[in-house]
C-alpha cells in the first residue's frame, strides 16, 4: 500500500494532484455538489468508471457515460463533436462536472471538451497511465490532434483535481508503463537529475508499480511539472525581462517527437517518440557545441536501459522538416528547441542551420 500524497498546482486557480494508492476515494471531497456529472473513458476502463459512477451517483449526481476510442483515434474532431452531441442531449450546464479516465489522450480530449462547453465547465482529470500521470494529466493543456499536426487545436483549461490512483497501474501493459518512463526521463534531463541517479541505481524496481521508488519518482516529476506551470501556465516564450524557458522546457524532446508521430500517423507511443526526440536535441546540441558526447552518450544508455529506443529511419528527413515546421514552438520560418547545454540545465537554441539540423538526423538514424 502506497500512502497518497497531495502537490498543490497553483496555475490559472490551485488545484490538488492526489497521488497514491486507493486515490480514487478522493473523488467525493472534488465533486462540489455537481447535478450531472460526464464521465469520458475508454473501453479498457469500464471497471474503474464503473466504480467512479457509483461514487458519482451517491452525492446525488446524474452520470453520462462516454466511451471512446482507443489512443489518439480519441483526439478528432468527430470525437469531439460526438462529446459536444451528447452534452447537449444531456442538457449540460456550466455548473456541471466533465471527468476524463484514462491516458493522456483522453485527458487531452476531455479537458478540450471541458473548455469549449459553453466556454468553459469544470473538469477533473483521473489519469491511468504512467505517462498521463506525470504529464498530460497535470497542468491545464488540452487539446485534440488535426491532419496538420499533433495538439495544434487546443486550449489551456485547468482541472479542479488530478487523481493519479497508482493501483491503475497493476493492469497497465509493460510497454505503455515503459513508454511512460520517457516523460519521467525527461523531468530527470531538464529539471530533477536526481531522478536519474535513482533510476540508474535500481531500473527494475524503478518500473515496478508495487514499488514505493516509482511512486516517488511520479511524486517527483509531478511537482516539478507543478512548479514550472505555477509560474508560467501558458508558455510565455522567454524575453529579455523573463529570460528563464518557463513552461517551454517540457517540451524537451517534443518538437522532434511529434514529427514522428505525425509521420508515423501515430501508431507510435507517445513515449517512444520522445525518447528518440531527446537523443535527437541531445545530438543538435551537442553539434552546436553545448553538450558534451558523454552527455549525449548517458541519453542513450538510460532510455536504452528502459527498453526505449534511440534512433529512427534513414529516409524520412524531408517528412520530418516539414512537420516540425508546424510545430507550437516555431515562429515564422524560424525552428526552436529546448536542448541542454549540461544535464539539468536546459536552454533555448533558437534558428539552427540547416545542415546542422540534417546532421542531428543523420546521427539518430544511422
Amino acid at each position: 500500500m502506497i500512502e497518497p500524497v497531495q502537490i498543490v498546482v497553483k496555475a490559472e486557480h490551485e488545484y490538488p494532484v492526489h497521488i497514491g494508492s486507493g486515490s480514487i476515494a478522493h473523488l467525493a471531497t472534488t465533486l462540489f455538489g455537481a447535478d450531472k456529472i460526464a464521465i469520458i473513458y475508454q473501453k479498457a476502463l469500464v471497471d474503474w468508471v464503473q466504480i467512479i459512477g457509483a461514487q458519482c451517483l451517491e452525492q446525488g449526481a446524474s452520470v453520462l457515460r462516454i466511451e471512446v476510442p482507443e489512443g489518439e483515434l480519441a483526439k478528432s474532431t468527430s470525437v469531439l463533436e460526438d462529446c459536444w452531441q451528447r452534452l447537449g442531449e444531456f442538457k449540460f450546464t456550466r455548473s456541471d462536472l466533465i471527468i476524463g479516465v484514462g491516458g493522456g489522450a483522453v485527458t487531452d480530449l476531455s479537458g478540450f471538451v471541458a473548455a469549449t462547453w459553453l466556454r468553459g465547465v469544470r473538469n477533473i482529470n483521473i489519469p491511468t497511465t504512467l505517462l498521463g500521470m506525470v504529464d498530460a494529466a497535470v497542468g491545464g493543456k488540452t487539446g485534440i490532434n488535426t491532419a496538420a499536426g499533433k495538439n495544434l487545436v487546443g486550449s489551456f483549461h485547468s482541472p479542479i483535481a488530478v487523481i493519479c490512483d497508482l493501483d491503475t497501474l497493476d493492469t497497465l501493459p509493460r510497454a505503455d508503463l515503459m513508454a511512460g518512463m520517457a516523460e519521467v526521463v525527461k523531468v530527470g534531463l531538464t529539471l530533477d537529475p536526481t531522478i536519474l541517479t535513482d533510476l540508474r541505481r535500481d531500473v527494475a524496481t524503478s518500473c515496478n508499480p508495487k514499488s514505493g521508488l516509482l511512486a516517488d519518482l511520479i511524486r517527483r516529476a509531478v511537482q516539478a511539472k507543478a512548479d514550472v506551470v505555477s509560474t508560467d501556465f501558458k508558455e510565455v516564450s522567454a524575453s529579455a525581462e523573463r529570460p528563464t524557458l518557463g513552461r517551454e522546457v517540457l517540451n524537451y524532446g517534443h518538437t522532434f517527437g511529434h514529427a514522428i508521430e505525425l509521420v508515423e500517423d501515430f501508431r507510435w507511443r507517445h513515449g517512444e517518440a520522445i525518447a528518440v526526440g531527446m537523443v535527437y536535441v541531445a545530438e543538435l546540441a551537442h553539434l552546436a557545441g553545448l553538450l558534451g558526447a558523454d552527455e549525449v552518450a548517458s541519453h542513450r544508455e538510460i532510455l536504452s536501459s528502459l527498453g526505449l529506443p534511440t534512433g529512427y529511419a534513414p529516409d524520412r528527413w524531408e517528412q520530418l522538416l516539414a512537420a516540425m515546421q508546424i510545430d507550437k514552438k516555431t515562429r515564422g520560418a524560424q525552428l526552436r528547441f529546448v536542448v541542454l547545454q549540461g544535464i539539468g540545465a536546459p536552454i533555448e537554441l533558437a534558428g539552427p542551420e540547416p545542415a546542422l539540423l540534417l546532421a542531428a538526423y543523420e546521427a539518430v538514424s544511422a
